[in-house]
């Protein structure tokens, strides 16, 4: 396939590969300018590269010590990175070996157990057992009476929290929630720092396993970091036989 030169910058051609090879260099940041207007973006910036370039090799720059200077660390840092991915490279991560792993620690594979609850908040005690009165009473539904009194915004949706796990609502409310069977409603107002909860509990999700499938990918991930750090430590423990070290400091 013939690359689209886009721009000539004194004689030096500038390609629609180059753009793409720079989006490439941005990583994630690259996607937000693959756009006609972004790559326009890009394409000005190489073409500022160029003329940088062509202005530095007029003024002779790659003769003056400071460059040479600088150019030697940077071949020194691209040296000991090639170096690291050469040794790193051949590291693998199997589908068995996640799996083993999967299987031999099943207890970190469990989804956090959840609930979905509803409530209803006033601002007195007295206000609250009423209306837990009216409830249980059969005058009003627990749905309705969150619309004419609660509070908080959820009476919009009468009372209707959602599903959350542990550790999101505030200790009083938390502790009391998950405390619940399903279906049950709270007998005593719950007070925390926003006032008296009449709570009702809707579901409660124990803790399930989470399938291999789902894990996979990060399994894999965090194996092959495991097993690079291990090569890292054993390579560099070979390298101090080999060119032994003398902290002085």
């Amino acid at each position: 396939m013939n690359e689209r030169i886009l721009a000539n910058v004194g004689g030096m051609p500038i390609s629609d590969r180059d753009v793409d090879e720079f989006l490439a260099e941005l990583g994630e940041r690259g996607r937000a300018y693959n756009t006609p207007e972004g790559r326009k973006r890009i394409l000005e910036q190489l073409i500022d590269n160029k003329l940088f370039l062509l202005d530095a090799r007029r003024n002779l720059l790659e003769a003056e010590p400071e460059f040479k200077a600088q150019l030697a660390k940077l071949r020194d840092r691209l040296l000991i990175n090639y170096n690291a991915e050469r040794a790193f490279s051949s590291i693998t991560v199997s589908d068995a070996e996640a799996e083993k792993y999967y299987n031999e620690n099943a207890d970190k594979f469990v989804a956090p157990e959840t609930v979905n609850a509803s409530h209803i908040l006033v601002d007195t005690e007295d206000k609250a057992k009423e209306i837990y009165s009216d409830i249980s009473a059969g005058k009003i539904t627990f749905e309705d009476a969150a619309r004419e009194y609660s509070s908080c915004p959820s009476k919009e949706n009468g009372g209707d929290l959602g599903d959350f796990g542990k550790g999101q609502m505030v200790p009083e409310f938390d502790a009391a929630v998950f405390a619940m069977k399903e279906g049950e409603i709270t007998a005593e107002p719950v007070k925390t720092q926003f006032g008296y909860h009449i709570i009702r509990l809707n579901k409660k999700s124990t803790g399930e396993k989470i399938s291999f499938s789902d894990v996979k990918g990060r399994i894999k991930e965090a194996l092959l970091a495991e097993k690079q750090q291990q090569a890292y430590s054993s390579k560099v423990a070979q390298l101090k036989i080999l060119y032994p070290v003398d902290i002085l400091g």
